[in-house]
């Protein structure tokens, strides 16, 4: 074992599975890119797969694809079911055998959770989540259904697939079946603990009876369910000794049901928060266990392995931000990985709307075929305008292309907004996105002058080839009479610590920002999102598992101040939210008993506090500090004062458009416009 080894011995030995052994004990998860549904897009997603086996990943599982069309995400997603869909999946297995990876299928039906009017599941049930209500299958169908889970990965063996995993998590149709709370039936797939897990039990027992003993069989377990009436930990256990006797190879945790209360992955949940519950399977069954949620880093997933907690660790999203992860972990180059931070903006919140997948930290994830960054036909000098993180996407691509780039920023350290981001308590996460932009700086070579404002006159007197424009947002002052009284603070000032919000506040704009303010002003330190106890409390989640389906009562700590968040529309407060953070984004603030009030219009600021009316009745609320949240207005004064010298510059990020803290975009403008400066 080499030196640069050492750091990560147990994250990077091999893993014996009897009849093929892996290179290593990282496994990345199944994650919907949006490439699986259609097979004009599989050269993408074979090349997709291809640069993460080349990073060193040692087991790949796809995206969910369906065994028939009931089991369809949504119309027309991906499905494995007959002849005619095999020959387009060997180029993603073709691709990835050549890298020297392994590579599974999942089988993922649905149930209800499907978008389109065929869903089935265990009883006629509707989900919180989708608008069809979906038909119970009868007995018949149930034994249909299984033997189309047969099917497909017999179809996924001959697309040359080394194995498949079973999706039993998450709330789909494995999952629906096994709990009362979505499964009434009264046949031999109900009722009693044993017909409820026959349905899992026969798919594992039929998979492994067809194809033999050499080939991966992952079955993904819900280890802790997260809703009410879930599963009790008995159940779990007594399912997890049926699947290893059944014949799988590994058993992968799942974690809480798309409809539960408890966020399971977004960034406000702690790092590896629930590997406690795959430690604590370990000493019931025999064969490997892999655990996940909230892995990030490899020193994280080192400790999980190195105490015990499991055989392998799953990490999707972190390979969406670093497709070199393992290989830099190999090398002892982990300072160089591009973390994950859980925004889930560009992934999930994608995947959930029908988009293609990718990454707010890394837009070329699911672009490999289209955004790359060859080295410059000639070298250019490039002067970019704003270290934050459009700034610092677009100077560290065009240094990595060859180019000779000099940074400007008036502040005494790069990240502009994010700086701000990473004070909010369930974001401390952008810290790690800072450090990857100043160790990408020292590695491209990038002159950095901070504390350095570049006008229209020093640019045009240093000659640069190109000028790019990055310099973002200010804060939007609104037309309030009383907006210079000592009561009142931007957001900005609450977050870098110029002002201290006193006992009650007044937070005006309920946009993403207002909800940030609105939990730094109502949390102390440590957060839950760093404290795990903490976290557990705040949301009720039972640390023995004994409760059903992992549940308690929240016990939530106080808010320190007594906030109220407003705004103008009548809109629901959040609604601009992201789809798959935003909901625990208003639960956490509700903890908090933050007063959320829409239709708010402003009359004036004074000593005895903020006047506004509400449906037509003034109010005077009586608050200590006014936090002003009202939006952003592009900062262009430096874009115009060049292109009134005739200068032309390129304009990216919240310069061009001041949408609300919008990092996915301004990333993705900046890495595209780098990508064609030749």
């Amino acid at each position: 074992m080499t030196a640069a080894h050492n750091a990560y011995p147990n994250l990077l030995a091999p893993l014996d599975l009897g009849f093929t052994t892996l290179r290593n004990r990282v496994l990345m998860g199944s994650m919907h890119t949006g490439m699986e549904d259609f097979f004009w897009h599989y050269d993408k997603l074979a090349a997709y797969f291809a640069e993460r086996a080349a990073g060193g990943v040692g087991l790949i599982v796809t995206g969910g694809i369906a065994p028939n069309i009931a089991g369809w995400v949504a119309p027309l997603a991906g499905r494995m079911s007959h002849r005619g869909h095999v020959i387009p999946h060997r180029k993603i297995t073709r691709a990835v055998h050549a890298e020297g990876g392994h590579i599974c299928m999942q089988i993922l039906h649905s149930g209800r959770y499907g978008y389109h009017p065929f869903i089935v599941g265990a009883s006629r049930r509707k989900s919180p989540i989708t608008p069809f209500t979906p038909r119970a299958l009868s007995e018949s169908g149930v034994k249909r259904t299984i033997r189309d889970y047969i099917h497909a990965a017999e179809l996924a063996r001959d697309a040359g697939y080394d194995g498949v995993e079973v999706m039993g998590s998450e709330g789909y149709l494995i999952n629906q079946f096994l709990v009362e709370r979505t499964n009434d039936r009264h046949d031999a797939y109900g009722g009693s603990l044993a017909n409820r897990q026959r349905m899992a039990i026969k798919i594992v027992e039929g998979i492994r009876a067809a194809l033999g003993p050499d080939f991966i069989l992952i079955y993904r377990l819900s280890m802790l369910d997260l809703v009410e009436n879930g599963q009790r930990w008995d159940e779990i256990v007594r399912l997890a000794r049926a699947i290893e006797a059944a014949g799988a190879t590994l058993i992968n945790t799942g974690i809480g049901w798309h409809e539960s209360r408890v966020p399971t992955i977004v960034t406000r949940v702690p790092r590896a928060a629930f590997a406690w519950v795959t430690a604590k399977l370990k000493n019931e069954v025999d064969l490997p266990l892999v655990t996940t949620n909230r892995v990030n880093t490899p020193e994280v997933a080192e400790s999980l392995l190195a105490d015990g907690s499991a055989d392998m660790v799953s990490m999707a999203r972190p390979f969406l931000a670093d497709p070199e992860f393992v290989n830099k972990a190999r090398d002892n180059r982990a300072a160089d990985i591009n973390t994950c931070i859980a925004c889930n903006q560009a992934c999930l919140d994608h995947a959930f709307q029908n988009k293609r997948a990718s990454c707010l930290v890394n837009p070329r994830a699911g672009r490999e075929t289209e955004l790359n960054f060859p080295p410059a036909t000639r070298s250019r000098r490039i002067a970019v305008v704003g270290a934050g993180p459009a700034g610092l996407e677009a100077a560290t691509r065009c240094a990595e292309r060859g180019h000779d780039v000099t940074l400007f920023d008036e502040a005494d350290e790069i990240g502009g907004q994010f700086n701000m981001a990473k004070r909010i308590p369930g974001k401390e996460e952008f810290h790690e996105t800072l450090r990857y932009f100043g160790r990408r700086l020292e590695q491209t070579g990038v002159e950095l002058r901070l504390n350095t404002t570049a006008t229209a006159d020093t640019l045009a007197a240093d000659g640069f080839d190109e000028i790019v424009i990055a310099t973002g947002v200010t804060p939007r002052r609104p037309a309030i009479e009383g907006i210079d009284h000592p009561k009142v603070a931007s957001y900005i000032d609450i977050l870098r610590g110029r002002h201290t919000a006193g006992r009650r506040v007044a937070v005006i704009g309920a946009g993403g920002i207002g909800f940030d303010v609105s939990e730094f002003l109502t949390h102390d330190r440590p957060a839950p999102s760093e404290d795990r106890e903490l976290f557990f409390d705040e949301w009720g989640v039972d640390r023995t598992a004994a409760a059903a389906g992992g549940l308690i009562e929240p016990h939530p700590s106080p808010s320190p101040r007594e906030v109220m968040l407003l705004q103008r529309s009548h809109d629901k407060p959040g609604r601009g939210l992201g789809k798959t953070s935003g909901w625990a984004h208003r639960a956490s603030l509700k903890h908090k008993g933050v007063i959320m009030l829409g239709g708010a219009s402003y009359e004036r600021i004074d000593d005895d506090g903020l006047h506004l009316r509400i449906d037509n009745e003034s109010r005077v609320l009586d608050v200590d500090t006014v936090v002003i949240c009202a939006g952003q207005e592009t900062r262009r004064d430096l874009a115009d004062a060049l292109e009134a010298r005739g200068l032309a510059c390129h304009v990216i990020g919240g310069a061009k458009l001041a949408a609300e803290l919008d990092a996915k975009r301004s990333i993705r403008e900046a890495a595209e416009l780098a990508a064609r400066l030749n």
